[in-house]
């Protein structure tokens, strides 16, 4: 089985060579990793991705003429697919090695068109630490399992776990291609995009396999582009979008518990009234406008 191992880029050098050399010590030697430039300012990245590209012909590297954006790139990316299933990796997350072999028997024994796997949550210096997001996370997806290792899941009832608390880590989720080429990430998201793609293909029959085989660590930075988003609102506003989409879409389902899943949102708006505090201290007034409107009204 060949894996398509998508590789958007723009970001820290040293994480993202980590993160490379993470994919290149696969167990699973089948892949093709296509690294897409979102033209990030360093002038050392040429001459490492020509010296890449020429020491293994499974790496494939493209450089945007002109920025994207992570939404444009994410959907640049999917263009590029070849393969039957493909994993857009984190540009600053790793690989563990059984990660790729892991995805593999998890489409061979299973039909499914999504794989979660276990992961490892780490910090900025590679540390796994567990905080309370991914402790949610957790639970979250154990209302939905339960204990057990495996599970394969559908329909209105994980489309409705997913709405109450989203507990998927994009980069280590692997995808048949044919439902990801299909949907493609939805355009004007940058904060919901992942979980707006899984909610397509699981409203179109999609099947997810949940496996508790930790074979990914996934970076949690302290401040990243999705925190600052959060402070000044901006991730709010984007989430209260996005669910009043999918209360129209699910009720056209007849799907009247994801619907109502998607308009409480529970679980954002308790995370926007966990930010107040931190707003407060740095006096960001619009971003605690924005904050108190989301956490107060459905």
């Amino acid at each position: 089985m060949t894996i398509d191992v998508m590789f958007p880029y723009y970001g820290d050098v040293a994480m993202m060579k980590a993160a490379v050399d993470s994919v290149l010590a696969q167990t699973h030697r089948d892949f093709v990793l296509t690294i897409v430039d979102d033209g990030y300012p360093d002038e050392t990245l040429p001459a490492y991705f020509e010296d890449l590209v020429a020491r293994d012909d499974r790496v494939v590297y493209h450089r945007n003429e002109k920025n994207l954006g992570a939404n444009g790139n994410y959907r640049k990316c999917v263009g590029l697919v070849k393969h039957d299933v493909v994993v857009i990796m984190g540009a600053d997350d790793i690989m563990l090695p059984n990660y790729l072999e892991t995805i593999a028997r998890g489409f061979e024994s299973f039909d499914v068109d999504i794989i979660q796997p276990g992961i490892e949550v780490i910090d900025e210096k590679g540390s796994v630490y567990l905080p309370l997001v991914d402790r949610i996370k957790a639970g979250m997806r154990r209302a939905l399992v339960g204990g057990a290792s495996q599970a394969v899941l559908e329909g209105e009832p994980l489309a409705a776990n997913l709405v109450d608390g989203n507990w998927l880590y994009f980069p280590s989720v692997a995808w048949k291609a044919e439902a990801i080429t299909r949907h493609n990430f939805r355009e004007g998201y940058d904060v919901v995009q992942d979980l707006a793609l899984a909610l397509d293909v699981i409203m179109d029959g999609g099947r997810l396999l949940a496996t508790d085989t930790v074979c990914f660590q996934y970076r949690r930075h302290r401040e990243s582009d999705s925190s600052v988003r959060a402070l000044d609102g901006r991730r709010f506003v984007e989430e209260r979008r996005f669910f009043d989409e999918k209360v129209t879409e699910f009720r056209a389902l007849g799907w009247n518990a994801a619907a109502r899943a998607a308009k409480l949102h529970v679980t954002s708006r308790l995370n926007a009234a966990s930010l107040v505090p931190k707003v407060v201290s740095k006096r960001m007034w619009p971003g605690l406008a924005a904050l108190a409107r989301h956490a107060v009204r459905p």
